[in-house]
């Protein structure tokens, strides 16, 4: 997502302030200043709200405050960087605030979340990060804010142009003429620094996969299309389901696709594979006659957003033990007809916008919440209803292969019963695992090491 036309030079300043509130006052002057119908005691009164209710801070001394008011234009962007850091609600002593993205948005805009989960995906990068603190004066901060907005900071996608990576991806493309392949899939993570076409310019469509992208939405020549797919595997392509999953339910790929895939070992600089899939063979047993993978009300970024949640749990478990979780995704109206809270709802009484999955913020209060027995319940537009739900579907007939519990047979019992999908982390191998229509599909190897 492009957010380069968002900044401008006179919203970026060194910030003389040392705590929270004097800083939010010092940024929301270069707005008022330029757009007087901004009330600045208001404004200032809603941010200092939303961090009661939860901390806008990102970590690695950044903080992201924002609020949404009633104006004439979509956004405002402030940053401000502190010289010597600021004492910042919600940030550890250690680690004090250097640097502040202020973001106003109007009450209209519908892409809110998107956009604040854009900035926060690129405040992320750490590298990206010791830039903007290191930058010599304000013009080269605003420079490089610019260029990274802008999509330009994406880390380089290098490749080393050895001659086996060479003849590889010069086959994979006779491969997939001679095969009728449809699209080419490269998975970048084979190299350390990332994939760099230099030179290459495929002849058909190319998707990128990677674990680490600066914005999915900003595509790297010679890619049409870019997927953020988290893998702890060090397999030869460990993505590729999830990816083609990601794929189907953006639109860019379809049943009737045939894929080239190539890829390696992760980390060995190595093209080593090509494999050719029917998307539609490879995801027969989910569709169980019908076309729709999605549910009607689901927002593929929603699925998309709760898979790399749940991914990530998968990943990294919580104080270093895997985590058993259940999520459930759409079809609210019957879900919660079939679910019954387990403990009070950590959930109830905050705004939509705050329990939403697409806000950043949401990521840390939802691994948190996992270790509660019990699902997830959320909604298709990505808000969370619900945590600690007892699912009762137990009427529904299923089969399961043995050794798998309660918890996958409550996700297979609630996919039957209602148009929704639900995600399943195992509790004793950190597997991955789809349900839809009472049909599971592995989306990730078992056996994760802390």
């Amino acid at each position: 997502m492009r957010l380069d036309k968002f900044i401008t030079r006179r919203r970026v300043i060194d910030l003389v302030s040392v705590d929270t509130e004097g800083a939010l006052g010092e940024l929301l002057g270069l707005a008022v200043s330029r757009f007087p119908d901004l009330n600045r005691d208001a404004v200032l009164k809603g941010l200092l709200r939303r961090e009661d209710t939860m901390t806008t801070y990102l970590g690695q001394g950044v903080a992201l405050p924002h609020v949404r008011v009633k104006m004439n234009r979509r956004y405002i962007i402030a940053v401000g960087r502190s010289p010597f850091g600021i004492r910042y609600d919600g940030a550890i002593e250690s680690e004090p605030v250097r640097l502040i993205l202020l973001l106003i948005a109007d009450e209209g805009t519908r892409d809110y979340l998107q956009v604040l989960a854009a900035i926060a995906g690129l405040m992320k990068d750490k590298d990206f990060v010791d830039r903007l603190v290191q930058a010599p004066d304000i013009n080269s901060l605003y420079e490089r804010l610019h260029a990274g907005f802008g999509g330009l900071a994406a880390k380089p996608v290098q490749v080393q142009q050895n001659r086996v990576n060479r003849v590889v991806l010069r086959e994979a493309e006779k491969v997939a003429s001679g095969s009728g392949c449809t699209a080419l899939m490269v998975f970048g993570d084979t190299f350390p620094s990332g994939f760099k076409a230099s030179g290459w310019k495929p002849s058909l469509k190319a998707i990128y996969v990677s674990r680490n992208l600066a914005d999915a939405g900003d595509h790297l020549s010679p890619f049409a299309e870019t997927i953020q797919v988290r893998s702890f595997s060090n397999q030869r392509m460990a993505q590729l389901r999830s990816a083609v999953l990601i794929g189907l339910t953006r639109g860019f790929l379809s049943f009737s696709d045939r894929i080239c895939c190539i890829g390696g070992i992760a980390g060995t600089s190595q093209f080593d594979t090509i494999v050719v899939i029917d998307v539609e063979k490879e995801f027969q047993p989910l569709l169980t006659g019908h076309a729709d993978l999605l549910p009607a009300d689901v927002k593929p970024e929603v699925l998309e957003r709760v898979l790399a949640v749940v991914t990530e749990l998968a990943v990294e478990g919580r104080e270093g033990r895997t985590v058993g979780c259940l999520f459930v995704v759409g079809d609210l109206a019957k879900v919660e007809k079939m679910t019954k809270p387990l403990v009070l709802n950590p959930f109830f009484g905050y705004k939509e916008e705050d329990r939403n999955i697409l806000n950043p913020f949401m990521d840390e209060t939802v691994k948190e919440f996992s270790s509660i027995d019990g699902a997830f319940i959320i909604r298709g537009d990505g808000v969370v209803e619900a945590a600690g739900a007892l699912i009762q579907a137990s009427e529904y007939n299923f089969a399961l292969p043995s050794g798998l519990g309660s918890r996958h047979a409550a996700a297979a019992a609630i996919s039957l019963a209602a148009d929704c999908i639900a995600l399943v982390v195992s509790s004793s191998t950190a597997q991955v695992t789809l349900f839809r229509r009472g049909v599971m599909m592995p989306l990730t190897e078992k056996y994760v090491t802390f």
